[in-house]
């Protein structure tokens, strides 16, 4: 016979035989619920160890409690899914997909950095099942990780949350698929990339005018940048075999979106790559941009340093690679190119371009000011209208 008893804020559950007897919290502050967890116990353990209640069981009651009443009658416990279990088959899953064309290799160095954190988290908890994982340990995870993050330097205010978030989600929803839990632990923090107080941050033509000033020795990073809008990622991995000069054209399949993109060379940009092509007879598949400190092909950290480094010079201290991409998109927009164009360029889609780019162009909304001065509108037509009405009723003489 089982009994339960509430101490301090949970029910334990009492249990006292003729040859043995164990007791241990049920894990559960509901009287109910207390109940229903004795019965189960008490027939399991009617049963014996071949009871299929054991397996519901081991997934109810608390580690502890469990092993104390199944080794009552030498039921032993399911072997229950790791944080290991897991990331080993989602990596294989992950490296499949990349196989397969599905998947880049830089989204999965991405993920593989969210996982690795997480993992960290949990060696600190001491929690190795998923079972343990549950949705206020996840709420825990974020507060370490905005901490962790903005311990660092260019933390930008640990931006990057709610795609750590969006990764942890989806591996949790792939150990779903393979039945290894229930339900998913983790809660989204919204769209990643998404910044409703954020968007586009292009630098204003004195910035730029700076930058340029004060380019040396990074001058071929700041001139493929300023004249392409790539990517970090995308520029530090371009291939010399991706740079046709004799058709004044950079084609390149882009990291992220995995879209061909066909660049015009801007005749400044062209200049500097054939006198860089000229020093160095690159093979194809050579890069592009070498770190001038090492002369070793440039990595994304290390650009991300060199132009950090530009702007302290020039007295830009929020100099960043992307923001050349910002800049680009802006200028494109405030020379006349439609936003299909600019989509075209950058590799993105119209309407980021519209949500993010367009309204930082002042030209663009002085155009339309002027349109609704100076046109004619609606209450124009309706005032000019009778006039034209009165000189066809004329009947001629």
């Amino acid at each position: 016979m089982i009994s339960i008893r509430k101490r301090s804020e949970t029910y334990h559950a009492d249990s006292r035989g003729r040859y043995h007897s164990a007791r241990g919290s049920l894990g559960t502050r509901n009287k109910d619920a207390a109940l229903r967890l004795a019965h189960l116990l008490e027939i399991a353990l009617l049963e014996g160890p071949n009871s299929s209640h054991w397996s519901e069981l081991s997934k109810l009651l608390p580690r502890r409690t469990f092993r104390r009443f199944a080794s009552l009658v030498g039921a032993t416990e399911t072997q229950l899914p790791t944080w290991k279990d897991l990331l080993e088959t989602f990596k294989a899953h992950m490296a499949q997909r990349v196989t397969l064309g599905n998947l880049s290799q830089n989204t999965v160095d991405r993920y593989s950095h969210t996982l690795k954190e997480f993992e960290i988290f949990l060696a600190e908890q001491a929690v190795s099942t998923l079972r343990d994982i549950r949705k206020p340990f996840v709420e825990s995870f974020k507060v370490w990780r905005i901490a962790r993050i903005r311990s660092k330097k260019h933390s930008r205010g640990a931006s990057g949350l709610p795609l750590d978030v969006a990764i942890l989600h989806r591996a949790f929803s792939f150990a779903i698929e393979n039945e290894m839990i229930e339900k998913n632990p983790v809660r989204l923090e919204g769209r990643p990339g998404e910044n409703p107080e954020g968007g586009a941050e292009p630098f204003s033509p004195e910035e730029l005018s700076l930058l340029r000033k004060y380019a040396e020795p990074d001058l071929l990073e700041f001139l493929l940048l300023r004249w392409t809008g790539l990517r970090g990622s995308d520029a530090v991995k371009l291939t010399w075999g991706e740079v046709h000069l004799s058709r004044k054209e950079i084609e390149r399949i882009t990291q992220k979106r995995r879209k061909r993109v066909i660049l015009p060379i801007h005749s400044e940009l062209l200049f500097a790559l054939e006198l860089e092509r000229d020093r160095r007879h690159p093979e194809p598949t050579d890069r592009v941009l070498l770190n001038p400190a090492t002369g070793k092909p440039m990595t994304r950290p290390r650009l991300y340093e060199r132009i950090q480094s530009m702007g302290r010079r020039a007295g830009v201290p929020t100099a960043r690679p992307h923001r050349f991409r910002d800049t680009l998109a802006v200028d494109m927009l405030t020379r006349g190119a439609n936003p299909y164009d600019v989509a075209k360029m950058l590799g993105d889609t119209i309407e980021t371009v519209e949500r993010y780019y367009m309204p930082f162009v002042k030209e663009l909304r002085e155009r339309v000011r002027n349109i609704l001065e100076t046109g004619v509108g609606l209450e124009e037509l309706a005032q000019k209208t009778p006039e034209r009405v009165q000189i066809h009723s004329k009947k001629p003489n």
